[in-house]
């Protein structure tokens, strides 16, 4: 008997699909934008920021930029870290799938499910930059052939490294066991056989998800699903009447040709603050910018909540604590 329980448990196991550590929220209440909590942790000994990172839905990048006073590689025994797991949603629709380079971050809005569902990733490193653009799903494939572009073929051999015109799956593949193919010619999202590279700029342009990850979005996307792909190092954002940024580092391109620039933060302020009348502390927008941790750090004051009216029985009039003073 146990022996056959045995079997049905282990049978179950297998038939279970791949569940990755993707990060999944309601959407917030109409007029909200921040979705998640930020969370803390003790370390042990043994751990880095890439084991941390993969096993809470996060990439290496997020973790350095929260905790920018660790040692990504020899955190320490019982030292206290940041999971920056709580994330202003990225402008424009919430549909389909929407990937924000500077964010290094991918958020999926399965069709009616009133959802977010959201994964770290790695991107095209510089020279070889993931482009922007609005695309849609053409196909999916598991257990992809990788076919080297002749640009990436010449690379290697360059560096004594010669590939062949295919490789086919196995461990050997940069794709991993799964690829979503874009209508952007030449742009994949795929999984990984060096899935430490989730999380930063490694790749010769394609999107790269961890591979257990990139195993639950294959099954949850179609094709012809969107996909709009920007490039906002900083986002502005609304919770229960108070605006928030989050801003991370831009891509080292717009560095080398914009310098330090805190316009397109400006931009996003002005643009979420649309007709309210909140005025925004530029102290705090400015030490979020130089800080650039990617965590959301208010830039309003907190609203004023109106005293409740009290009804007076002889009159019948309406009268808030201030007036009956």
């Amino acid at each position: 008997m146990k022996s056959i329980l045995y079997g049905f448990v282990c049978a179950l196991i297998v038939a279970l699909p791949s569940q990755g550590h993707a990060l999944s929220f309601p959407l917030p209440k109409a007029g909200n934008d921040i979705v998640g909590e930020l969370r803390q942790m003790q370390t042990r000994y043994e751990d880095t920021f890439s084991d941390i990172a993969r096993a809470n839905g996060l990439g290496y990048t997020e973790m350095s930029e929260s905790n920018p006073q660790v040692d990504p590689w020899l955190p320490g025994e019982g030292t206290s870290i940041t999971l920056p797991t709580r994330f202003i949603l990225p402008p424009g629709p919430r549909e389909g799938i929407v990937i924000n380079l500077a964010e290094l971050r991918l958020y999926y809005y399965p069709p009616g499910e009133n959802r977010v569902v959201t994964y770290p990733l790695g991107i095209g490193r510089e020279g070889w930059s993931t482009p922007t653009g609005i695309a849609r799903i053409t196909g999916k494939r598991t257990q992809p052939s990788w076919y080297p572009p002749e640009s990436i073929r010449q690379e290697y051999a360059a560096k004594g490294e010669p590939l062949p015109k295919v490789i086919k799956a196995g461990p050997d593949n940069p794709l991993g066991n799964h690829a979503i193919y874009l209508s952007l010619q030449g742009y994949l999202i795929h999984g990984t056989n060096k899935p430490y590279g989730v999380g930063m700029r490694v790749s010769h342009g394609c999107i790269r998800l961890y591979p257990e990850d990139i195993a639950t979005l294959f099954d949850q996307v179609s094709t012809h699903t969107p996909v709009r792909i920007i490039n906002e190092p900083y986002k502005a954002g609304w919770q229960d009447g108070r605006l928030y940024v989050e801003a991370h580092p831009p891509l080292s391109e717009q560095r080398a040709e914009k310098g330090i620039n805190f316009t397109p933060m400006v931009r996003a302020i002005i643009q979420a603050l649309g007709e309210s009348d909140q005025k925004p502390d530029w102290d705090a927008m400015k030490q979020a910018a130089m800080g650039q941790r990617g965590i959301p750090v208010p830039v309003t004051t907190a609203p004023l909540l109106r005293q409740p009216a009290t009804t007076t029985p002889a009159s019948g009039l309406v009268l808030s604590d201030s007036e009956k003073r």
